[in-house]
């Protein structure tokens, strides 16, 4: 067991079912009493609490896209009626849409499991380089390196040249943070005149927010003798997977249930075909009965030489609907809307594209007034751009007046995953 973070790691499938599906009918019963929108929910339905008594039975409610989710908050803010008004809440993070998430921040130990598993202890002193800002990931990965007893560097986003000079002076082992970033840093280590493999020690790095390409992934290996592992999750409802030293597959975490679904119909697909993942995270604080991801994958349930016994995510096979992911940030249409309407409904389209291993955000914008394109102008865009979408615009192409067509998608990502 000392390989494992728990004993519920090594639980036979159908011991976790049943603890997972007893967990289920206890947050459901406690979420009809407590949270008027799930109670809206099931009784519009019909659909009585007694009524889910397994993970199968959550079949019968919708899912919930992160896009429904922003419209139902804007509804009823700021949890969209969703919450546990018993609960004290430690923390309230956000996330583009905007999205509010209520959290409980010491009873919790989200991420710990895919430290563990990336054998991340006591003797590491690790760099997190996600933002401590607002969202949930700088202090909720923290958390979770606190957990497995690691020291942490709390970076959040300094600039690379920062990172190097604590991860020298800090004896860093560990990263936990984008692989740009990381590629990122450790291009600035060079142009400081360092060689990065022989003169640092970190020698393992967990990533998040961004898919790790194989060749990238191939680099910090054999390049830089770093071992590298892919966590998967989302603010709303958590750590969701993570990768073990196999490498074959991102184990579910114990504390949620994941179906994988028709995007068209919300039903389960079989096992092993491709589908949308959609998340139930156990808790008894914010009550998201199937939270749509977006993201498509496969179920894996082979049994994993690791001797964890859950069953395992396939990567991810690319996106479903509209939001697309930035640099680690989502960006949604509705934000879109939103910066069109503070620019008098101003023709525009958002391309996203990969440069080398680097997302490149770029915007196409109708010039329907003399003054779109001046240096004011545009400072002034970028600027109400990125309080609205919390990401960088890396180009902007103006077109003229017609050339972006109505029925044209606002956001066109052109990455291949």
């Amino acid at each position: 067991m000392n390989q494992l973070f728990d004993k519920n790691e090594s639980l036979e499938q159908k011991k976790r079912k049943k603890k997972q599906d007893k967990a289920l009918v206890e947050m459901v019963k406690l979420g009809y009493e407590k949270s008027a929108r799930l109670k809206k929910m099931l009784d519009d339905a019909g659909i009585n609490p007694a009524e889910i008594k397994s993970r199968e039975d959550l079949e019968s409610l919708p899912v919930t896209s992160r896009e429904k989710l922003v419209d139902m908050e804007m509804q009823q803010p700021p949890y969209a009626g969703l919450e546990n008004p018993d609960i004290n809440v430690d923390r309230i993070f956000t996330s583009p849409g905007p999205v509010y998430e209520p959290h409980l921040s010491e009873t919790d130990y989200l991420w710990a499991r895919a430290f563990f598993a990336a054998g991340i202890g006591p003797k590491d002193i690790a760099l997190c380089a996600f933002s401590y800002h607002l969202v949930a990931a700088g202090l909720t990965f923290h958390n979770g390196l606190r957990r497995v007893g690691a020291t942490v560097v709390p970076s959040g986003a300094s600039s690379s040249q920062i990172q190097v000079q604590l991860i020298k002076d800090l004896k860093v082992t560990a990263y936990v943070g984008t692989p740009s970033f990381l590629k990122a840093i450790i291009e600035k280590s060079k142009e400081m005149g360092f060689d990065f493999k022989n003169d640092f020690l970190i020698r393992k790095a967990c990533f998040a927010a961004e898919p790790l390409l194989p060749a990238l992934r191939r680099s910090f290996e054999n390049d830089y003798g770093i071992d590298t592992y892919q966590m998967y999750g989302a603010t709303e409802v958590g750590d969701v997977a993570y990768e073990c030293p196999e490498k074959k597959g991102w184990h579910i975490c114990e504390e949620t249930i994941v179906e994988i679904v028709d995007p068209a119909t919300g039903k389960n697909v079989p096992d092993g075909e491709l589908g949308e993942i959609v998340v139930t995270r156990l808790n008894d604080i914010f009550f998201l009965l199937r939270f749509g991801t977006g993201d498509l994958s496969r179920l894996i349930n082979e049994p994993c030489p690791c001797g964890r016994t859950s069953y395992r995510l396939a990567g991810i096979a690319g996106r479903v609907g509209d939001a697309v992911k930035v640099r680690g940030l989502f960006v949604a249409p509705s934000q879109i809307k939103m910066l069109q309407a503070k620019f008098n409904n101003l023709p525009l389209q958002v391309v996203v594209s990969r440069s080398g291993h680097e997302d490149v955000l770029k915007l196409r914008i109708e010039k329907i007034s003399p003054e779109i394109g001046s240096a004011s102008w545009e400072e002034n865009f970028k600027k109400v751009f990125r309080e609205i979408c919390t990401v960088g615009i890396n180009n902007l192409e103006y077109l003229n007046t017609g050339e972006i067509k109505p029925e044209e998608k606002l956001i066109v990502d052109q990455r291949a995953y």
